[in-house]
């Protein structure tokens, strides 16, 4: 049976360091160096859409790892100015999308999706889709791709297309009317296995060849006390991104799960009991190295040399 793989990668900010060192471990495993090499189609989201971008560029994982120990503080850096402006965060955004750009600009220059090594999926989400018809104007997810057709978003730059996904809503600005594709597909699973199916691919594989590996980037157990939560505005609005964030990522694994069954595998780490790490949470970077290098990934290893080889 020919295969076609799919590498699905979490959103999770400054956490997306998890995935890289799990990629890396399973890459030093008996028989699995250059497993990447093999990858069909990468999808991700947010920092999972990052990763997904530098592996399609080509980068070493050793070498994405590093990206997120050297350039986490430049990436959150949140000045006491920054917050005076925000009004102590109420009003604005908590860091400056510069320091990102910066960072991809210096990874991936002008490099176009089209000029990338792999098939991506990145996911975002379109604020305003400025049609000229009013009665179709509205905002909607967005999924750029650089498959070849009619809806390619080859042309577009790689490092913009990697500010659209990451731009989570409260942490960073909106660019270019884009934000964070995790308001709807933290994991993205689910999209890049319909992605496969697109009848307007040429020689889109069979379901039944596809086999999906999920890589989550650590899950915090977040829980809000109380039956009847009486909230408004303010309450809800920075738990309500997290909610959204995290919540959406288990219905992608149950319907991939009940389509492929055992072509599709995840590795979800969960967080111990109280260790709870935001998207921004650069101190906790030593922590999640330690923890990311105990994760047992025996399953996973022993998944991938069954379905994935």
């Amino acid at each position: 049976m020919s295969k076609y793989r799919i590498l699905s990668l979490d959103g999770g900010g400054i956490r997306g360091i998890v995935t890289a060192i799990i990629m890396e471990r399973i890459n030093s495993e008996d028989g699995l160096a250059g497993w990447i090499e093999s990858v069909d189609l990468i999808a991700g989201t947010s920092t999972g859409g990052l990763l997904a971008l530098a592996l399609a560029q080509g980068l070493d994982i050793r070498q994405i790892r590093n990206l997120y120990e050297d350039k986490g503080d430049d990436i959150f850096d949140d000045s006491w100015l920054d917050d005076l402006i925000d009004i102590g965060k109420i009003a604005g955004a908590d860091y400056d999308i510069r320091n990102l750009e910066k960072e991809l600009k210096s990874i991936f220059g002008q490099t176009t999706l089209a000029k990338l090594k792999k098939r991506v999926l990145i996911t975002a989400f379109d604020l305003d889709n400025e049609a000229d018809d009013p009665m179709t104007r509205s905002w909607k997810p967005k999924l750029f791709h650089n498959f070849p057709g009619s809806d390619s978003d080859g042309k577009e730059l790689v490092y913009k297309v990697g500010l659209y996904t990451a731009a989570a809503p409260t942490y960073f600005p909106s660019v270019d009317g884009y934000i964070d594709g995790g308001v709807y597909a933290a994991n993205p699973s689910m999209c890049a296995l319909a992605q496969s199916q697109d009848s307007r691919i040429a020689n889109s594989p069979p379901i039944d060849d596809v086999v999906l590996l999920s890589l989550g980037t650590g899950t915090s157990l977040v829980y809000i006390k109380g039956k009847s939560l009486d909230w408004g505005y303010a309450q809800w609005a920075k738990p309500l991104v997290n909610l959204m964030l995290d919540g959406t990522a288990g219905i992608a694994d149950y319907q991939c799960r009940q389509m492929l069954r055992e072509r599709y595998h995840r590795l979800a780490p969960i967080f111990p009991e109280g260790i709870s790490i935001p998207l921004d949470g650069v101190e906790k970077v030593p922590y999640m190295i330690e923890f990311a290098t105990g994760v047992k990934i025996a399953e996973t290893v022993k998944w991938i040399k069954k379905y994935w080889l």
